[in-house]
């Protein structure tokens, strides 16, 4: 596996200005995504420092690309299921993973869409987005996961081991291979249901089963998936970060919407540079340590 002093999650401002600044400073970096995030949407931009004629996102954002090849970034397209912590990271992905020193998260904030009306009342009471973090509370009990992609079937992954049963809800969306002693519904969720806690799931045919836990895994894993599974703190889907854009594990960092505030390039390129300075120090730091 290809050490690196640095990976950054996320190519779209945030991600792409962390890494001039770390290839400038001489750390082998690589930029890890599955896309380019909701600045390749923007059909014009006009609001953005010296963007003479209103380029679209996706110009700008390729611009940028070919700034950061030229200074020998790596460009890497995959989906990121995991950061976990190993001598440094490792950043599990669906077809890899890549060990780093230092990680920045800069995947941009979470559009995911409202899960269920009802949804927030069962938040800590059977409701988790973190097999991870959560799998150990549900020992012996019956477990779904809602969601159909590579996400889904990792954070089954984690609650296999320790649930006595588990479901994949796919939310209407085709059935995947499945690991063994896994059920899979296909129909719409239509309603949680329980007293305090959760205790069943009701589908859009109006059956139901009965479950301790729902593990949402839509989509892809989000900034804030990431960083709660490696124990950053997190707050209301952002990650918090200090003014150097530190997360709360040492040597992990994040730039950009997913740290909430103003949710826009400008910002987040700002971000993205200083994120990547307390990476180019922490780096510094710890070839130091290792060679003293």
């Amino acid at each position: 596996m290809n050490r690196y002093d640095c990976i950054i999650i996320g190519r779209g401002p945030a991600g792409l200005s962390a890494a001039l600044y770390c290839a400038r400073a001489g750390l082998s970096t690589m930029v890890l995504a599955k896309d380019d995030g909701a600045l390749a949407k923007a059909a014009h931009v006009e609001n953005y420092f010296a963007a003479d004629g209103a380029p679209s996102g996706s110009e700008l954002l390729s611009r940028a690309r070919a700034q950061a090849a030229r200074l020998k970034v790596e460009f890497t397209q995959d989906e990121v299921l995991a950061v976990e912590p190993d001598n440094g990271f490792t950043v599990v992905c669906t077809r890899n993973s890549y060990s780093a020193t230092a990680v920045i998260i800069a995947t941009g904030a979470q559009r995911r869409s409202a899960l269920l009306k009802n949804a927030a009342a069962f938040e800590g009471k059977g409701l988790s987005y973190c097999a991870v973090c959560d799998a150990f509370f549900y020992r012996g009990k019956t477990v779904a996961v809602l969601g159909a992609g590579e996400y889904a079937l990792h954070e089954l992954s984690a609650l296999l081991p320790l649930a006595a049963k588990c479901y994949l809800l796919t939310d209407g969306a085709p059935a995947p291979e499945l690991p063994d002693g896994v059920e899979c519904i296909t129909l719409p969720v239509k309603a949680l249901k329980g007293d305090v806690l959760l205790s069943s799931i009701e589908f859009s045919d109006s059956s139901s089963i009965a479950a301790d836990g729902l593990f949402v895994a839509l989509g892809v894993a989000g900034a804030g998936d990431l960083a709660r599974k490696i124990g950053a703190e997190t707050q209301g889907g952002s990650i918090v970060v200090d003014k150097a854009c530190r997360c709360t594990v040492d040597g992990l960092f994040a730039a950009g919407d997913c740290t909430g505030g103003i949710l826009q390039a400008s910002v987040a390129v700002g971000e993205g540079a200083t994120a990547a300075m307390s990476a180019i120090a922490y780096v510094k730091k710890m070839r130091s340590a290792q060679n003293s």
